[in-house]
């Protein structure tokens, strides 16, 4: 019983950090960008300011997880976090959105991600690493649809009952609303991480007092797999940043209202709870680096018919189909990338600090991904961007495909 709450603590906190940051404009970017007055490309620099802080912040924080107890790391990024979500409240001007975006590339990144990885790498303990990482991220998944769900719903409650005819106050009073809503649950979960995760202190490989030190990064940097790894996950990423662009995408692309866009959304997070879990399972048994090759073939798949723009104009259902298809790519690959931790043999003493290293490379879509989205679809109006945003997430697919076969042969060269 006490194992289980740790994990639903896990997963709540997981994802209840990047409420704020990112699920909110996931779900809701076009009435975000309304709301705030803002372009594609200004939203994209406040994005890429985040993901600036965060590169250095992943170093930082790879140490101090090996240091420090994951549930005062955890519990505070998430206070920290929820309390800029009263900023974000009072629809701050480009230039505060930056600040508060960094800020919240520092809580979310230098308080909490290493944290959260050795935790769950620690609660998978030797043979459970791959459904760890998948419960992790597929109830994260989860958890995300149904706040997002609610969300739209209490969205919805707060507009008028002709959702297309409401006036600019109206649709900014019912997104604030949605804000708090956001900001309520994150400040919640800080209490239910001090509560149920043990607040336990790393030990090194002898048994001792983890010290707080470089050691581990250096010996993480010597690692080839870890770099392979790296570039796997920047791949990977690549695809979940695009999935910012499904609300979008389907109210250019059919016309959708703001309420039935977020619903695209939305969908796309519910897709992520069963892909997840699916990729952790079949990563105990078959390996996670040999389902990390198959979601890159699936994302491939989903994203060169929007590439294409063969799906538009033409049913709605054909254009949904080929969202989730990509989704259930882009979440396999989420579900299980940092279950190679494990598969590549990294010291479980020195796993924050390569889950930092192999961060800062793999999360760098943070920095790019944005601006460069915000340019494609500023500069070619309509379908055309869309459609440069998808080809671009599929050359990245590519990529990643060849990395996780290299890092197959690489480790089953290590394994003979």
């Amino acid at each position: 019983m006490r194992r289980g709450l740790v994990l639903l603590a896990l997963i709540a906190a997981g994802e209840a950090v990047f409420f704020l940051p990112f699920v909110l404009a996931r779900v809701f970017r076009p009435t975000l960008l309304d709301v705030f007055g803002i372009t594609n490309l200004e939203l994209g620099t406040a994005f890429s300011l985040y993901g600036v802080v965060a590169m250095a912040a992943y170093f930082a924080g790879g140490p101090l997880a090996d240091r420090y107890s994951a549930r005062r790391l955890m519990a505070l990024a998430l206070l920290a976090t929820g309390l800029g979500g009263i900023v974000l409240a009072g629809f701050p001007p480009p230039r505060i959105m930056n600040f508060l975006w960094a800020f919240w590339g520092m809580t979310s990144i230098l308080l909490f991600w290493a944290a959260m990885i050795r935790a769950t790498r620690e609660w998978g303990g030797r043979t459970m690493q791959g459904r760890a990482y998948g419960l992790l991220d597929g109830g994260r998944g989860l958890l995300a649809a149904l706040v997002a769900s609610l969300s739209v719903a209490v969205f919805a409650v707060l507009l008028p009952s002709d959702a297309p005819s409401a006036t600019a106050e109206e649709r900014a009073a019912a997104f604030r609303g949605v804000i708090w809503v956001f900001t309520g649950i994150t400040l919640g979960i800080a209490a239910l991480v001090w509560i149920f995760v043990p607040d336990s202190t790393p030990r090194d490989e002898a048994g001792g007092r983890q010290r707080l030190s470089l050691s581990g990064v250096r010996a993480a940097c010597r690692m080839p797999v870890v770099w392979l790894q790296a570039v796997i996950v920047v791949c990977a990423y690549t695809g979940y940043k695009a999935t910012d662009d499904f609300s979008l995408l389907s109210r250019d692309a059919l016309g959708f209202d703001d309420v039935q866009a977020s619903g695209v959304g939305t969908l796309a997070f519910w897709i992520r709870a069963a892909a997840a879990v699916t990729a952790g399972y079949l990563g105990d048994r078959i390996d996670a680096s040999r389902v990390i090759t198959g979601g890159f073939a699936i994302l491939i798949g989903g994203c060169l018919p929007i590439a294409s723009g063969v799906l538009v104009p033409g049913p709605a259902w054909m254009l949904i189909v080929t969202i989730v298809t990509a989704s259930v790519g882009i979440y396999a690959l989420r579900g299980v990338y940092f279950a190679l931790l494990a598969e590549g043999a990294v010291p479980l003493a020195y796993t924050g600090s390569a889950a930092g290293v192999v961060s800062v490379l793999g999360f760098t879509p943070d920095v790019f991904m944005g601006p460069l989205m915000g340019v494609l679809l500023d500069n070619s109006p309509g379908l055309p961007g869309h459609q440069h945003v998808f080809a671009a997430v599929a050359v990245f697919g590519a990529i990643g495909l060849l990395a996780s076969l290299a890092f197959r042969r690489l480790t089953r060269t290590a394994a003979d």
